[in-house]
């Protein structure tokens, strides 16, 4: 389904501006922008992937990864074709490097009434929009988190934070929370293997933060690339001055796509990213490797194991109410009643 897009304005010579995501790309009638799904016709700024729906599924939310909001509950995840990044090492290459046209016959199509509906019928708690860029489906996405939070569901965006301040404050009333992965903490980083900017990251990280959302970040830590314990230092400073209380989650990289000359990250690295990061910030996790202590949420204040983890099994051990049973300490976050 194709429909106007709500973020645009209109230039001389039948041009236009998108005002979605932080390219800001200026289309010419007949062509597209960066990301591939909208296009120029006669002068107005057309989505053309307004429910277009490549993969549906049943996660937990610490999948997302979303290690302090509702633990334990599952979401409703939804994901179309695109994106606004060309992330060399992206895992989910097939369908945010596909073509919506080449890729057509073999989509979904759902109303957001529809996917509402699936979300209550499966037992979800709530609705996130992942796998690829949810900043390239706005206005489905908009649509969606609006009847969702009417619904009683919570939202969620899994995104890459290259977003207009204008997008994210037009969706900010409807969506509950965000993981924002930051790749890496270096311009140079974002230009070769992203092929964008970091700035624009970091503008929406403190935006969203200042708007109310709940945010968790990931840094995906790729050996060679950004795993200096200097640039980590600086991304944990940095976050430390946003909010010390920020969940960050450091992951492990896996060879894929067209970055197969990196080494998995070894355990080593991320413990030492880990360890330095707790010196600045109250909740620092390590992904991909099910079973390690750096899953668990622990107290900042005496150290209490408060939700064990392994993989994507949640125990809740010392918390209740959002706070330390032991200490009585407050636990950031959103958690079920």
């Amino acid at each position: 389904m194709e429909v106007e897009s709500c973020l645009y304005e209109k230039l001389p010579e039948g041009k236009v501006r998108c005002r979605t995501c932080a390219w800001r790309c200026t289309i010419k009638e007949g062509k597209r922008g960066f990301c591939g799904v909208r296009e120029n016709r006669g002068g107005r700024l057309y989505a053309l992937n307004y429910g277009i729906v490549s993969s549906a599924n049943v996660d937990p939310i610490e999948k997302k990864p979303l290690f302090h909001f509702y633990p334990g509950s599952y979401v409703f995840s939804l994901g179309t074709v695109g994106c606004n990044f060309r992330c060399l090492h992206c895992q989910n290459y097939q369908i945010s490097q596909a073509s919506l046209d080449e890729s057509i016959r073999i989509l979904a199509e759902y109303t957001p009434e529809q996917t509402i509906e699936m979300a209550k019928r499966y037992g979800c708690r709530g609705m996130a929009w992942t796998y690829n860029e949810p900043t390239i489906w706005f206005e489905y996405t908009y649509d969606s988190a609006r009847l969702a939070k009417a619904e009683g569901l919570y939202t969620v965006y899994v995104t890459n934070g290259y977003m207009t301040a204008d997008a994210l404050e037009r969706i900010s009333p409807y969506l509950d929370a965000m993981n924002i992965d930051v790749k890496g903490f270096t311009e140079g980083f974002y230009r070769s293997l992203c092929k964008t900017k970091l700035a624009p990251v970091l503008e929406t990280v403190e935006r969203a933060h200042n708007l109310g959302i709940h945010i968790e970040l990931t840094y995906l830590i790729i050996p060679t690339y950004n795993d200096s314990i200097e640039e980590i230092s600086r991304f944990a400073d940095w976050v430390a001055k946003v909010d010390p209380n920020i969940p960050v989650h450091f992951s492990r990289f896996h060879p894929d796509y067209r970055l197969t000359d990196a080494p998995m990250t070894p355990t080593k690295t991320l413990e030492e990213a880990w360890k330095r990061a707790r010196e600045r910030l109250s909740y620092v996790y390590i992904g991909n490797v099910p079973g390690h202590e750096g899953e668990n949420t622990t107290c900042p204040e005496c150290g209490a194991t408060l939700i064990e983890r392994v993989g994507y099994s949640t125990k809740v051990k010392a918390m209740k109410d959002g706070r330390c049973q032991r200490c009585g300490a407050r636990v950031p976050g959103s958690y079920a009643e």
